[in-house]
């Protein structure tokens, strides 16, 4: 079943069009990697399906609630009401690639602030909640550290424990790695291939190739604006008959 479905979204930023006519579903459990050079695209497609930017034209489709859609006979898109865009933020977790924490509360208080003031959870059950989320992490001990005391790789990981306290039904990762240094980024990827083994729906934007064909079971590869070619990882990486694919993927070639 497709818990996510997009339907020929444009976006355009001062008459330059960065998405055009793209188009995907994404199934339960499915864990996708969206791969392309940078200024494809890849970033606005997330923020759009995070509403945090708006599309200019297509629909979107979250867990069979309609986002938007664009009325033709007025040429326009339309987006639904604010309780049913709130309730779907609820379903969509966002994990970005400068981690985004608040520098001010401590590690405990970052995963609790938005169950217990969005989704209105007792603080108690909220930080229980937390407390083991860290230790999937392996940051237990570090509840009252505070951002500035972890490093780049302990701050991702608490991002990440931030964004699955809402229990979110899919999980977006905009290069989630870019900001770290090789060392550090083995353990984002380790976290990330954990929780596709636990079938946890997820949506990666990502320049790390090894890793996106060893987590995903779908592969996107986008270039200026579109979706040029996509399929499974064999596919897409051992087996593409694309020229514009394979001259990309030469670049990654051990």
């Amino acid at each position: 079943m497709a818990i996510l479905e997009i339907r020929n979204i444009a976006k355009s930023f001062d008459g330059n069009q960065v998405l055009r006519d793209i188009s995907f579903d994404v199934e339960q459990g499915q864990v996708v990697a969206v791969i392309g050079p940078s200024g494809s695209g890849k970033s606005t497609l997330l923020r759009c399906i995070n509403q945090l930017e708006k599309a200019d034209g297509g629909e979107m489709t979250v867990d069979g609630t309609k986002m938007f859609h664009t009325d033709e006979a007025k040429n326009k898109i339309v987006y639904a009401s604010k309780q049913e865009l709130r309730d779907i933020r609820m379903k969509i977790g966002l994990v970005f690639q400068n981690f985004n924490l608040f520098p001010h509360f401590n590690v405990l208080h970052n995963i609790t602030e938005a169950p217990v003031h969005v989704l209105k959870k007792p603080k108690q059950e909220a930080e229980n909640e937390a407390r083991e989320l860290l230790a999937k992490m392996g940051l237990e001990g570090k509840e009252k550290a505070y951002p500035c005391e972890l490093s780049g790789g302990q701050q991702q990981r608490v991002s990440i424990a931030r964004a699955l306290a809402l229990k979110p039904k899919i999980l977006f990762f905009d290069e989630p790695t870019s900001a770290l240094d090789p060392e550090l980024t083995g353990e984002i990827l380790k976290v990330i291939k954990e929780l596709a083994k636990e079938k946890m729906t997820m949506v990666i934007v990502t320049h790390e190739m090894a890793f996106a064909r060893d987590v995903a079971n779908h592969v996107i590869f986008m270039d200026e604006g579109v979706i040029v070619e996509e399929g499974t990882p064999d596919e897409v990486f051992g087996n593409t008959h694309n020229e514009r694919t394979k001259q990309f993927l030469s670049r990654f070639k051990q």
